[in-house]
């Protein structure tokens, strides 16, 4: 029997079939979340290999790309050869050998040059703490000597929490750092998955990265069979915009932070900064999270070199508020340019909102994301305005105070000879 689908008794029937699973779907989420968050983590861990897969090919495709256009360019414009199709996949295999030794030699040697020095400086701040608490009683003696009354609540406070915090450093801080490095060296369970997922992470990427073409052709050909034309011409539009804007943000602002963490090497090398390459480092990883970033980093190393020097403290914070001003100033928007046009409230609320929902993961991803919402957010207020026959520019906007509902111009707020605000209709009906 052949079904009629523009009955309007099955058409309603449909309807009230969806509402009823919708609603219930909607039950189910809301009452038992604990059961939907467990599945999700279930889900990711089991998806961890293809994640960490598809982050280090979507990394490292611009180092192939770029490798296969000067090797393309030199054969075609020395050799005067055109690759076929057998050459072209053995320089796409090439070229991602290539890009995986790079970035193994270059955190292979990162690693080697800093771990052992930032080791060897926690250990020496652990072991030399009761050093630093005497510099630092030394230090308010002679800033509080005019003033004794101070100086006795001062002290008292000093005395009482000195002894507990060197136990804390030396009972618990030192003790968990040789089990970690301990666990490092032997192995345990959590880091055999890590390189279990990392492993089979960086097979899933040569995958990837050898058929990225074959991928976003495939993906294109779902988008337009299931989507009109207008609409998946929007999607690959939208698709290529988060691309742009993650990779500008994420590659530049790890450019930004590099540059910043040697300059910061070098100014407190030549102004004795104790610690100055495990400070360095802190300030350097930091940088990627924008706007809290270099405070985070700032706070716990000041304190360090309090303990050690208070005037290479004072100095220490001067330098990295002028390193700062620099960054943020001259080299971040040299780098970064305006990758995501956020204002610095929503960088704020883009850092806060999800650096507590994913942590710092979260505050380093959340400005391109929030960039991305905020721009379709735009598109689709621009669609609706354009649909309504109404104004798209922001100027319009500005000064308006209602919207004529028949001509579809705004009235503005206008000031007359007095200074008093008169309502004045925009005089645009002849255009």
């Amino acid at each position: 029997m052949k079904v009629h689908w523009k009955n309007k008794y099955l058409y309603w029937g449909l309807t009230a079939f969806a509402v009823v699973g919708a609603s219930m779907l909607f039950y189910f989420l809301l009452f038992r979340m604990d059961v939907v968050f467990g599945t999700l983590r279930k889900l990711i861990s089991i998806l961890m290999p293809i994640i960490c897969g598809a982050i280090i090919a979507y990394l490292l495709i611009p180092i192939v790309n770029f490798q296969e256009r000067h090797i393309y360019k030199f054969l075609i414009k020395k050799k005067h050869i055109t690759p076929n199709k057998t050459q072209r996949k053995v320089i796409r295999y090439v070229g991602i050998v290539c890009a995986l030794i790079f970035s193994f030699f270059i955190i292979y040697s990162l690693l080697a040059m800093i771990v052992p020095s930032i080791i060897e400086s926690i250990i020496s701040i652990i072991n030399d703490s009761p050093r630093y608490f005497q510099n630092i009683r030394h230090w308010l003696e002679s800033l509080l000597k005019d003033n004794p009354e101070w100086k006795t609540t001062v002290f008292s406070y000093v005395e009482q929490y000195s002894p507990r915090i060197e136990n804390f450093l030396n009972d618990q801080i030192l003790p968990q750092l040789r089990s970690i490095l301990q666990h490092l060296s032997t192995g345990v369970f959590g880091t055999l998955v890590f390189l279990k997922n990392l492993l089979i992470g960086l097979i899933i990427s040569v995958y990837l990265m050898a058929g990225k073409e074959e991928f976003v052709t495939q993906s294109k050909m779902f988008v337009y069979a299931f989507f009109s034309t207008e609409h998946a011409n929007n999607v690959v539009k939208g698709v290529r915009f988060i691309h742009k804007t993650f990779v500008g943000f994420i590659i530049g602002k790890i450019i930004d932070s590099v540059i910043i963490g040697i300059l910061c090497y070098i100014g407190t090398t030549i102004i004795g900064t104790p610690y100055a390459l495990l400070v360095s480092v802190v300030v350097g990883v930091t940088n990627v999270i924008p706007f809290f970033g270099p405070y985070l980093g700032a706070i716990p190393t000041a304190f360090i070199i309090l303990m050690v020097n208070p005037m290479q403290c004072l100095y220490f914070l001067i330098f990295i508020l002028l390193l700062q001003q620099f960054d943020g100033n001259i080299l971040g928007p040299k780098i970064l340019g305006n990758s995501t046009g956020l204002s610095s409230f929503m960088v704020i609320v883009a850092i806060l909102l999800f650096g507590g929902l994913m942590g710092v993961s979260g505050m380093i991803i959340g400005v391109p994301t929030l960039a991305v919402i905020m721009a379709g957010m735009k598109t689709f207020r621009a669609y609706n305005l354009r649909k309504k026959s109404m104004p798209m520019e922001e100027k319009v906007y500005t000064h308006m105070e209602y919207m004529n509902p028949k001509t579809r111009l705004p009235v503005d707020f206008a000031v007359d000879e007095n200074g008093m605000d008169t309502e004045k209709e925009k005089e645009e009906e002849n255009k």
